[in-house]
């Protein structure tokens, strides 16, 4: 029996919410319905589809009404709004997706699953949390909650003093088989949103939640290659990756392999918070057995699957 095809697609944050908006949901409904062309492609072309996003502003809206409720309502751990949200945006994407299939003639399901990433308990991560999250502080509340709390707190560009968490490597998907399972019914399947919810494996085997982020990109490479998809694709607010970037040498890359994509990568060209985690995710992935990695904006799917748009990354 041939194999099917399989994409992973991972959707960037402005697939949700775009730099100018508020964040609403109905704009967040919107946005994905705009969004959903690329996904129309891939599977018109005869590709099993699993969809990966980020959830950064959702958390953070979240962890702002944990604190405005602050003495009102028991706190809320990261992981489980990390579990809340990856609930509510793939209840977003799964009932516009569904729409759109239905409008195009495509009878297939659309199914979120709650995704468990797990990480190693003992990543250098942990004793250096770095990745901002939730509200601002003045410096005063900030020392407090850093002494009520045990939290890190680190001032973020001079904006004001925000509670910082690790962001240590994904190593393990724990519904992988469940996703595989899914696909091979021939279900839409989205999952790991966020990166998933972290957790960790106990000594007696046990999952425990941990209160981190996991970087999104990363877990979709993780995700693709355990699933054997053929074709990573990151959707990112720009069409290709650059050198130099919005600088006066600036160097369109449209093709990459992982011998110079390591290179650039380590001389700093694709900086931690920005592009660099794609880059990264696009190398695990071929260093495992991915065919192909793209880079592109979320309008160009269609385009960077034919080879005339985007950032292509191969291993050779």
């Amino acid at each position: 029996m041939e194999r099917y095809k399989v994409v992973v697609i991972a959707l960037g944050g402005n697939a949700l919410i775009r730099e100018e908006q508020q964040g609403t949901i109905e704009e967040q409904f919107e946005n994905i319905s705009k969004s959903l062309d690329g996904i129309i492609y891939c599977l018109k072309k005869g590709y099993s589809v699993v969809i990966t996003h980020g959830n950064g502003p959702q958390v953070g809206n979240m962890l702002l009404m944990a604190e405005a409720s602050r003495g009102l309502i028991p706190e809320i751990s990261l992981g489980i709004c990390v579990a809340d949200t990856e609930g509510a945006i793939g209840y977003t994407i799964q009932q516009s997706l569904t729409n759109r299939l239905r409008k195009e003639g495509i009878n297939k399901c659309v199914v979120t699953v709650l995704t468990q990433v797990v990480v190693d308990k003992n990543d250098n991560a942990f004793s250096n949390p770095t990745k901002p999250i939730g509200p601002f502080f003045k410096k005063e509340d900030a020392e407090r909650l850093q002494y009520e709390k045990g939290w890190h707190i680190a001032e973020d560009s001079h904006r004001g003093y925000r509670r910082v968490v690790a962001s240590p490597e994904p190593i393990k998907i724990i519904e992988v088989n469940a996703i595989k399972s899914l696909l091979e019914a021939g279900a839409i399947v989205i999952a790991a949103g966020g990166g998933g919810i972290p957790v960790i494996e106990k000594e007696n085997g046990d999952l425990e939640g941990v209160d981190v982020v996991i970087d999104k990109d990363l877990a979709s490479s993780i995700l693709a290659r355990v699933i054997k998809a053929d074709r990573l694709i990151m959707l990112t607010g720009v069409e290709h990756v650059c050198l130099n970037y919005r600088q006066s040498n600036e160097q369109v890359l449209t093709k990459l392999t992982v011998e110079k994509a390591k290179k650039y990568l380590h001389e700093g060209h694709f900086p931690p918070g920005s592009m660099g985690p794609k880059i990264q995710a696009a190398i695990n992935f071929l260093n495992y057995g991915g065919e192909l990695a793209i880079i592109t904006s979320i309008d160009k799917v269609r385009e960077a699957m034919e080879g005339v748009s985007g950032t292509k990354i191969t291993l050779y």
